[in-house]
């Protein structure tokens, strides 16, 4: 990664997507869990960029993001944006994108060589589960050998938590299933794998209080902003935040979903103290990565 002065950077956002493939044009979900997200989150943005268009969007703003996919072909259905596009988009834009990996867990030894592949090829620096929309439970021993590769690595593990606007409002929620989100099936995760950075995405509706208890008792556990508007966010949230927290709290948006342009302004309005701002918006993002 070529030296980056974050001091330049206005901030970093830890939570993109990726949604549609450069070579393909194909996205990662059906068109009907797609459209559902975007009624879910009233999302305007309507164009989903590549990841190498995403390079010239941060670019411009003066910021830095952490880009994923989500593989979660077996519950799904659907082949995911490819790992190696994105990685090759942070690649060549290693000023503006920081790519993340994503492996079916499902896929077992295959997911777990992947691991190996990507950092080995790519140095990737983390990688993205969704266990609601890849249909397992996080603590099951079984994708234990997933963690393990990622920790051998000294990687990063981001979970999606909480509510999840895929499938929202559709009949049975398109077969996704909630629970599988709960942050307290991370702790598990955090417990076992001591020294694992793990990232906890969104503010975890309606699992909250849960998920700043494992952020606030592993050492190693961090929550990452994204999914929501910063006007929506609980009390406690921000109280956290302002206090026990605040040098693990990670700002992300959610692109294409949430542009970072609406999620800062709305966090703008936020009681949230001065020193502690610059932490949320690139400082605390910038030590997890390695950037400082």
């Amino acid at each position: 990664m070529t030296s980056i002065d974050i001091d330049d950077l206005v901030a970093i956002d830890v939570h993109t997507h990726a949604e549609v493939s450069e070579a393909t044009g194909c996205g990662a979900l059906s068109p009907e869990l797609q459209e559902a997200a975007d009624r879910y989150f009233a999302s305007t943005h309507t164009h989903r960029p590549p990841a190498s268009e995403m390079a010239d969007y941060y670019r411009e703003r003066k910021m830095m993001a952490v880009v994923f996919t989500v593989d979660a072909t077996t519950a799904m259905g659907v082949p995911p944006v490819p790992n190696d596009e994105i990685a090759q988009a942070a690649a060549d834009n290693p000023d503006a994108l920081i790519a993340f990996g994503s492996v079916d867990p499902h896929m077992g030894r295959h997911a777990v060589n992947e691991i190996h592949r990507l950092v080995y090829t790519y140095d990737v620096k983390g990688f993205k589960f969704h266990p609601s929309v890849q249909a397992f439970s996080p603590d099951d021993h079984a994708f234990y050998p997933i963690y393990e590769a990622i920790a051998e690595h000294g990687k990063i593990a981001l979970f999606h938590t909480g509510q999840t606007g895929i499938g929202a409002a559709l009949p049975g929620g398109g077969g996704i299933k909630l629970k599988y989100s709960n942050p307290m099936l991370i702790d598990d995760v955090a417990a076992d794998f001591p020294g694992l950075k793990i990232i906890l995405a969104h503010p975890s509706f309606p699992w909250q209080e849960e998920a700043l208890s494992v952020a606030t008792h592993k050492q190693d556990v961090y929550i990452d902003l994204s999914g929501w508007s910063p006007k929506y966010f609980p009390d406690i949230l921000v109280r956290y935040t302002n206090t026990l927290l605040q040098n693990k709290m990670l700002f992300g948006s959610d692109f294409p979903l949430i542009t970072p342009d609406r999620w800062i302004s709305d966090f703008d309005n936020l009681p949230i103290k001065d020193e502690v701002r610059p932490k949320v918006m690139k400082t605390n993002a910038a030590k997890l990565l390695g950037l400082i």
